[in-house]
């Protein structure tokens, strides 16, 4: 690919190119994919989500590369917490004409390269010519065996509320990079302010976590997307349920606690309400799953309160209840 070209000057045909160039695959380039089912008794799952720039990235943070990457651990979040195991990516791109090629191509190369590990692929898509940057990418997935998908409705009361990766890290290292206005004004030598960063601008999940725990039996699920007390509470609602958080479990750890010293931050507001971290939540009234750990209990729901808390932290109401809101 020659440097320097841009999107308006490359046209449809070298764009798609460019893209099929950085994420290759041989089911991608006819009118759509066929793709095989290779689990038995399996169905078909699928997501999908948008990215715009200057609202879900910047590039002043962000690099294309890392761009590719939140945009399909984002996906596959919403795959793995369903018990599922993803299979395939479509890319929708709008782009402004005057884009660089190369940076088409590091966002596919990003997303390559973050699909690789759990043995999908980008398998098609389209590009539109418009004012600016919006990337829409949709997950597909193979739900094997008879067992029920991991639904938001499943919790029961004494399950035990389970979550895996963690919580706070994406909202600390976006406070960072406002904090110190770029990514380049991070300081170099901090190794922890680094890895919040490093984790906002390209959260990191690990392959197969989803379909563990389906496998162990639990009972729910979900990913921390919007904020923990506002997905927990999604599962609470749904499951007429109230969760009720160990504050132990979930308390700001020492980096966490080391970059709100830095910033003046409160962590407990980056626990509470970050989203983006995609760690895993839910429940089960089964063994803990591996790579789990307990952060709480499912309580009984005091409905005779109208305005009982879906999610307590330590039995009290949460300091901080709001979330991400897409609208």
């Amino acid at each position: 690919m020659a440097r320097n070209i841009t999107v308006e000057q490359a046209g449809e045909a070298g764009t798609i190119a460019a893209i099929r160039s950085a994420a290759p695959s041989s089911l991608n380039g006819d009118d759509a994919a066929v793709l095989d089912s290779t689990t038995s008794n399996a169905r078909q799952v699928c997501t999908t989500d948008i990215l715009v720039r200057g609202r879900h990235f910047r590039f002043r943070y962000s690099s294309p590369y890392e761009v590719g990457v939140k945009a399909v651990m984002q996906n596959f979040a919403d795959i793995q917490a369903m018990g599922a195991r993803p299979t395939a990516l479509l890319l929708a791109i709008v782009t402004p004409g005057d884009m660089p090629l190369e940076t088409i191509s590091e966002l596919a190369r990003g997303i390559n390269d973050a699909a690789t590990p759990w043995g999908a692929e980008l398998v098609g898509g389209d590009v539109v010519r418009a004012e600016d940057l919006v990337l829409s990418l949709t997950a597909l997935g193979e739900l094997g065996g008879p067992a029920p998908a991991l639904t938001l409705d499943g919790a029961g009361v004494g399950h035990r509320v389970i979550a895996s990766g963690n919580i706070g890290y994406s909202a600390a290292g976006l406070d960072v990079l406002q904090y110190f206005g770029s990514r380049k004004s991070v300081p170099q030598d901090d190794p922890i302010l680094q890895e919040l960063v490093s984790w906002h601008c390209s959260p990191k999940l690990e392959v197969g976590r989803g379909t563990v725990a389906r496998a162990a039996g639990a009972s729910s699920m979900t990913d921390n997307s919007d904020g923990l007390v506002a997905d927990l509470s999604v599962i609470a609602q749904r499951s007429g349920v109230c969760i009720d958080v160990d504050v132990e479990a979930v308390a700001p750890d020492s980096n966490l606690l080391h970059a709100a010293e830095r910033t003046g931050c409160d962590p407990w507001k980056w626990v509470l309400t970050g989203g983006e971290d995609h760690t895993l939540i839910g429940t089960t009234d089964s063994r803990l799953p591996a790579s789990y750990r307990p952060i709480g209990m499912v309580r009984r729901l005091d409905e005779t309160d109208p305005d009982a808390p879906f999610v307590t932290i330590g039995g009290n109401r949460p300091t901080y209840t709001t979330g991400w809101q897409s609208l």
